[in-house]
């Protein structure tokens, strides 16, 4: 019994480490971001592509007010998987940033020094008595000095920069897909064909159109800009008539 009272004190307290140095509020908050649907990010050299799996509970609901990829800045874009409440949040930081940086020096903000000030934040909640840390993940993407840029952030506050991943539910299997598929030559167009392909890989069923966000960051112009539906229902067909070939 006291061994089980200590875990749990040790399970309360966000600023208490266990004896072998775990958090377990941290580890609390990644186990929020695995229960929300997935979001994929992959970059190719034209660009960043996000992709979020947008899933409503009921058909009486708005689709639109689902909310899983945002901008945050002309050339930033913000894909979330796990609470949508704290990915708000942190969304309205970064545009804040984002903001600050063209108002004090005319420029816009790069990817990693805002990744970074997302992640600063995020590990200021690991570490504050009566606060619970951000059960959310993002996924960063965008260019800066013309070069697509990738991040990841985590609950205990830690970025990583990637190639393509995958964060949420089913994130091994989707992670595993972009790994033997990705190919560092892709350009736009078959990027979010990846992304796609890469949500659909833990479903029985393939994804339908309007069940998906995709947004593109490109080097060409630099802007973020989401994908249409109907341009998304095209490539759904595509992905289909190829799995039905093989």
């Amino acid at each position: 019994m006291q061994g089980q009272s200590q875990q749990q004190a040790y399970d309360r307290g966000i600023t208490i480490f266990s004896p072998d140095g775990r958090l377990y509020q941290v580890e609390y908050a990644r186990e929020a971001v695995k229960r929300g649907t997935a979001s994929v990010g992959v970059r190719t050299p034209d660009g960043v592509v996000l992709a979020a799996n947008r899933q409503i509970s009921s058909p009486l609901m708005e689709r639109s007010s689902v909310e899983k990829i945002h901008k945050a800045d002309e050339h930033v874009g913000v894909a979330s998987a796990g609470h949508v409440a704290d990915a708000r949040q942190l969304v309205d930081l970064a545009r804040r940033r984002a903001q600050g940086e063209q108002l004090r020096y005319g420029q816009d903000v790069g990817v990693e020094t805002l990744t970074r000030s997302i992640t600063d934040h995020i590990q200021e909640y690991t570490q504050t008595g009566g606060a619970r840390p951000f059960g959310v993940a993002l996924l960063v993407g965008g260019v800066e000095d013309g070069q697509p840029r990738l991040f990841e952030t985590d609950p205990s506050g830690t970025d990583y920069e990637w190639q393509a991943a995958a964060v949420g539910g089913d994130r091994d299997v989707i992670q595993g897909y972009l790994e033997e598929e990705y190919r560092e030559d892709l350009d736009i167009d078959a990027g979010i064909e990846l992304a796609i392909s890469a949500l659909n890989e833990p479903e029985e069923e393939s994804v339908a159109a309007e069940a998906v966000d995709v947004a593109t960051i490109t080097t060409e112009d630099e802007s973020f800009s989401t994908v249409a539906e109907e341009r998304l229902e095209s490539i759904v067909a595509e992905i289909d008539t190829e799995e039905s070939d093989e």
